[in-house]
């Protein structure tokens, strides 16, 4: 295990915290990194090979994403022990466990992420009346049914296609992890005209160059069936949709799926990032180095944490909705715009208006003085 203190810089963490409750089989890690604009806010993600160390990057992550967007919040993670497939009642004890567990956290606001969803935030919510991603039957809005964050990919394709001097109509997208978020970014981009070409889960991947489609993609998840028993095309194993052709590429399944060993089976042009961290730095270099645009995690797939900041303030579907693509299109374009006039990889750009956002909230707080 590494040592948290490595982690540690003047932003955070400000906590990591372990819970523990044998009774109901809850082991799990919140990292709360900096509520120097607000309350931190960020998913409870469930899956069998959490850490410490992964709560707190994606807590960081959170930080910045919430900076990028201007919301006013800070950046919090939890993760949880456990098989994200369970069902919801082999969930609920754990999950309304972990909710007395972290009532005292006043400073973390949980909302849904990979493992759980509205149902578990309704259950958080009757126990501490803190979460957000609710079902909408108790006020929330359905981030996952509207496709917040596949809205966000979406609104960064539209910026990044003129940076990279691509058009929308005809571009080819694969897509790792055709999830809640990976399935709303292919149904907005075949919108615009794009062919999906490859998609993958868990079960395998699908690929075909002349498109799949995506209302066949969709019927094959609303009945718990994997991707790769799409009727048409090529099947194959997940790891494939590394070596498909395309203009964009998306990850949208765990974090740091691209590495310095597999970056070179990439051939695209664009990459919108949906899930959080999932190149590594290295991999991110070297594709900057080949002239791939990499549209980074925290400014593109956003829309989820927008959606819920809107909800946590009372706001409607019509405003997140809204909010998501008018937030998310400004901030492509401001980081891009930097990166160009710099020669910087995006990241590098959207970091340091990010930093300088959080640094400038840090500076308003009585104990930085």
């Amino acid at each position: 295990m590494s040592n948290p203190w490595d982690w540690a810089d003047e932003l955070g963490p400000e906590k990591i915290v372990y819970v523990h409750d044998a009774a109901a089989d809850l082991r799990g890690v919140v990292a709360i990194d900096n509520t120097a604009a607000g309350p931190s806010i960020g998913g409870v993600r469930m899956a069998p090979d959490v850490s410490a160390e992964e709560a707190f990057r994606l807590a960081r992550a959170m930080t910045f994403k919430n900076a990028a967007a201007g919301l006013r919040h800070g950046g919090g993670k939890a993760v949880l022990f456990g098989d994200p497939h369970w069902s919801d009642e082999r969930k609920e004890p754990i999950v309304r466990a972990f909710a007395q567990a972290i009532r005292d956290l006043n400073a973390y606001i949980p909302g849904p992420d990979m493992g759980t969803n509205e149902r578990c935030m309704a259950w958080i919510q009757d126990e501490i009346g803190r979460s957000v991603g609710l079902p909408t039957e108790i006020g929330g809005i359905p981030l996952d049914e509207i496709g917040a964050t596949g809205l966000g990919l979406a609104a960064s394709a539209d910026v990044a296609a003129r940076y990279c001097d691509l058009e929308l109509a005809g571009a080819r997208v694969a897509i790792q992890g055709y999830g809640n978020v990976g399935r709303h970014a292919a149904r907005l981009l075949a919108g615009r005209g794009a062919a999906i070409v490859a998609v993958s889960d868990s079960g395998g991947a699908a690929i075909d160059p002349k498109g799949l489609s995506v209302s066949a993609l969709d019927e094959l998840k609303a009945a718990g069936r994997s991707v790769a028993e799409h009727p048409a095309g090529r099947l194959g194993s997940g790891d494939e949709i590394l070596d498909v052709e395309s203009e964009i590429w998306i990850p949208a399944a765990r974090p740091d799926v691209v590495t310095r060993d597999n970056v070179g089976r990439l051939s695209t042009r664009l990459v919108l990032q949906g899930a959080n961290i999932p190149f590594t730095k290295e991999a991110e270099q070297i594709l900057h180095e080949r002239g791939v645009l990499v549209v980074p995690d925290f400014i593109a797939n956003a829309g989820g944490v927008i959606c819920a900041a809107v909800e946590y303030q009372g706001g409607s579907e019509q405003q997140a909705l809204e909010t998501i693509e008018s937030k998310i299109t400004d901030n492509v374009e401001a980081v891009l715009a930097r990166a160009q006039s710099s020669g910087r990889p995006p990241r590098e750009a959207a970091l340091s208006i990010a930093e300088e956002r959080v640094r400038r909230a840090t500076a308003l707080r009585r104990w930085h003085r």
